[in-house]
């Protein structure tokens, strides 16, 4: 049972770290772990001669199947459909961190939520989780040759979306992050444009919670910083720097609730994109 106990610790932050870059949802992700153990137990006694191999794997399906019986719901969506917030802060427990590297950026996740449960998975699984083709395409009930297929696909369609990889100063990113946020709690229009790229886009996640949220991508930055003083600006809220995906971002607060979390692109010495997330089902688990 120690063996049993030891391998689970050993590996659960990779089975959460799988499910949140399939689904793009803390709370589907942890359900998915929860079941994942479920599995496990079921084994008994019964040897795994790669057990972190084994776990990806009934991850994935399960991640998959869920992801599969979302796509309706997604599709009924009001607005854009962004991935749920991973903050990383002072009050973050250590056991519920979930992996920080590129592949959790925002940027790259509202691309993966272009593509196919197949090609999103198999690039995961196989460019971000080292799964060799064999194993991608028994997760995926293919054959390897379509598997490698997939990645293929998905890769070309992210190398599309150069942003999706840009790297900026940390430093710099963490300055500009820190100047709009006193802007935007200064309800400064100015400051917030200048702080912008001028073709800075916004993406503003609250499916239809906040009437003021505009349902299609918001281009120019005029536009964009008027659209965050509409939904957010003032009104005795609180605004915070903090990791946000792996990158610096905002949290925004009233009397110490998360109303709100801005994930930033940055582009030299602008702030290049807004995914803005207000819906407050996904905001839950920052609460």
């Amino acid at each position: 049972m120690t063996e049993f106990a030891d391998l689970w610790i050993e590996h659960r932050r990779v089975v959460r770290d799988v499910a949140y870059r399939v689904l793009g949802s803390v709370a589907d992700a942890e359900d998915v772990t929860q079941e994942t153990y479920v599995r496990l137990l079921a084994r008994g006694d019964e040897p795994l001669d790669d057990p972190r191999a084994w776990l990806v794997t009934v991850a994935s399906r399960l991640s998959i199947d869920r992801l599969r019986a979302h796509e309706r719901s997604r599709r009924a969506y009001v607005g854009p459909w962004l991935p749920e917030p991973i903050v990383t802060d002072e009050r973050t427990l250590p056991e519920d961190r979930v992996t920080l590297d590129d592949s959790v950026r925002m940027a790259l996740l509202v691309v993966l939520e272009q593509l196919t449960p197949a090609e999103r998975t198999a690039f995961l699984l196989h460019d971000v989780f080292d799964l060799g083709f064999d194993q991608v395409a028994d997760v995926l009930g293919v054959s390897p040759a379509s598997a490698r297929q997939s990645a293929s696909r998905a890769r070309r369609r992210i190398a599309a979306h150069g942003e999706a990889r840009f790297s900026v100063d940390a430093g710099e990113a963490r300055r500009l992050a820190d100047r709009f946020a006193r802007a935007a709690a200064d309800g400064d229009l100015d400051g917030l444009i200048s702080a912008l790229a001028t073709d800075a886009r916004g993406h503003f996640d609250s499916n239809g919670f906040y009437p003021d949220a505009s349902t299609e991508v918001v281009v120019g930055a005029d536009s964009v910083a008027r659209q965050l003083l509409r939904g957010v600006g003032g009104r005795g809220l609180d605004f915070e720097t903090a990791e946000v995906n792996a990158a610096p971002g905002i949290v925004v607060r009233r009397r110490g609730r998360v109303v709100s979390v801005l994930a930033l692109e940055f582009d030299g010495d602008r702030i290049s994109a807004i995914h803005g997330v207000g819906n407050p089902k996904k905001l839950g688990h920052l609460q």
